[in-house]
């Protein structure tokens, strides 16, 4: 995708989209778009927002520019405090017709579809970026001008990372991406300069990938206005500074929202959730997410993710075969009785609309509905299964509530179709490993990385199930000489 260029030279206050987020994806530490950037931390308290005095922005060897302490800070000390003004946000998607360039902005973001929402905040940061003397541009200016997430990658590091869903996710977005250029050069081809949002620029999608990641990899969503039913809308929000701070599942900060006593304005905090050592990076949660999300979100995998897992179809035939291999005789996935399917409904595998996506690994090792059928398909007396409600067919924590070798040839089923997964990918774990050894680019390693531990979540799940199958088996070899 090239980089977007200026086209109107004569209008000067405006800065131009030099996006070079394609071109430095490989960068392990990518330049700010400013090249000498404001100090957004004398910025934050000039805006009456507070930041500890021992915190500063460091380089961290293992996650980049982020925010470090200079020294121990206590547990429950504040961190970082920002004003009501200062976070950049949307605002309303219902113009009021004063501001045409805002009217055009908000006719685009009603053309984004709500599962890419960064896009729609993404518009409103070109439109900032694009300001010369905006309010936010000693922030903006501190933005990495390239971000290393899929859609930025070269197509054969794309290909790279060899796990249907998140391929089918990247070539989704590259192709919104495409097609929303489209839109919004339609949208602003006869827009006189002054009523242009990105001050008579052309946008194309290599700025409009450059504004989703952006946001996509450090926006909050947080509480906005207050509802008449009590509650509070869900607002997606760009925090200068706070959003420095790097990700971990066992995080020593946490992000809360306040009210200011003065002017009962909202303050954003970061709070510090354990005693903070000397040279420690400041770490917030950024969710329970798998592998998937933080790749195709913020540009990077964590090793030994415990939300992460694999997606699956659930398929009558596939599983037929999966179980055959596992030595279960005339399973009848692909043809269940009428009793076996009225609850495959209720799991929502079968039926109108059903939801055929199901998953192993993760907290629960198997998918609760996949586990769930399972035991129902290969279980041969409706009387035994009807006497068990389905939170009891769905738990793995519930030890063979139809016998153990419904459950045993359950979990055999189960091994087979994670060695029938495994085959899938082209490469194996040991040439993978031998890739990274020889020295590949940046994305090729973070390719090479994603699809290590998306099989190793495989493996983790065969393990699990054989451990159990031959606890199960000893069980049922017990039982039988006793």
């Amino acid at each position: 995708m090239a980089a977007s260029k200026m086209v109107m030279a004569s209008v000067t206050a405006i800065r131009p989209f030099s996006c070079a987020a394609a071109a430095s994806a490989s960068a392990s530490y990518p330049g700010r778009l400013a090249p000498h950037p404001p100090d957004l931390i004398k910025w934050v308290r000039r805006e009456g927002g507070f930041v500890h005095e021992a915190v500063k922005i460091a380089q961290d060897a293992s996650f980049g520019l982020g925010l470090v302490a200079t020294d121990e800070i206590p547990k429950g000390s504040e961190l970082v405090v920002l004003p009501e003004h200062v976070p950049l946000r949307f605002g309303s998607l219902e113009s009021d017709g004063g501001d045409v360039a805002d009217a055009v902005l908000a006719n685009l973001a009603r053309q984004v579809p709500d599962e890419l929402w960064a896009m729609k905040l993404g518009l409103k940061l070109l439109q900032e970026r694009a300001r010369v003397g905006s309010f936010w541009w000693p922030y903006i200016g501190n933005l990495p001008e390239a971000f290393s997430v899929p859609i930025f990658f070269p197509g054969e590091d794309i290909k790279n990372l060899q796990y249907a869903p998140v391929l089918y996710q990247v070539n989704k977005r590259c192709r919104f991406l495409l097609e929303f250029e489209q839109e919004v050069r339609r949208a602003l081809e006869d827009s006189k300069p002054s009523d242009h949002p990105f001050g008579g620029q052309t946008v194309g999608a290599s700025a409009l990938g450059w504004a989703m990641s952006a946001v996509s990899s450090r926006a909050f969503r947080l509480y906005g206005k207050k509802l008449a039913d009590g509650n509070y809308d869900d607002v997606p929000m760009m925090l200068p500074l706070i959003d420095m701070c790097n990700h971990s599942f066992k995080p020593n900060a946490r992000i809360l929202q306040d009210q200011d006593d003065r002017n009962k304005k909202m303050l954003v905090k970061v709070v510090a959730e354990t005693e903070i050592k000397q040279n420690d990076c400041l770490e917030l949660n950024y969710g329970g997410l798998s592998n998937d999300l933080f790749l195709l979100d913020y540009g990077f995998v964590v090793p030994s993710n415990p939300y992460d897992c694999i997606e699956l179809k659930y398929d009558g035939a596939f599983l037929d075969a999966a179980s055959m291999a596992a030595g279960v005789s005339s399973p009848s996935f692909s043809t269940p009785a009428p009793w076996q399917k009225e609850i495959l409904c209720q799991l929502k595998l079968d039926g109108e609309a059903p939801l055929l996506k199901v998953c192993l690994g993760g907290s629960e090792v198997v998918e609760g509905r996949l586990l769930a059928a399972l035991r129902v398909v290969l279980a041969s007396d409706v009387e035994t299964v009807q006497k068990h409600d389905l939170n009891t067919l769905k738990s793995i924590s519930v030890e063979a509530p139809l016998g153990i070798a419904n459950e045993v040839a359950a979990f055999r089923t189960i091994i087979a179709l994670c060695v029938i997964a495994l085959g899938h990918f082209p490469t194996k774990l040991m040439e993978d490993e031998s890739m990274l050894q020889k020295g590949v680019s940046d994305s090729t390693e973070l390719a090479i990385q994603f699809r290590i531990l998306k099989k190793s979540v495989i493996i983790d799940v065969m393990r699990d199930l054989t451990r159990r199958v031959k606890l199960l088996s000893s069980k049922e070899t017990a039982t039988a000489q006793g």
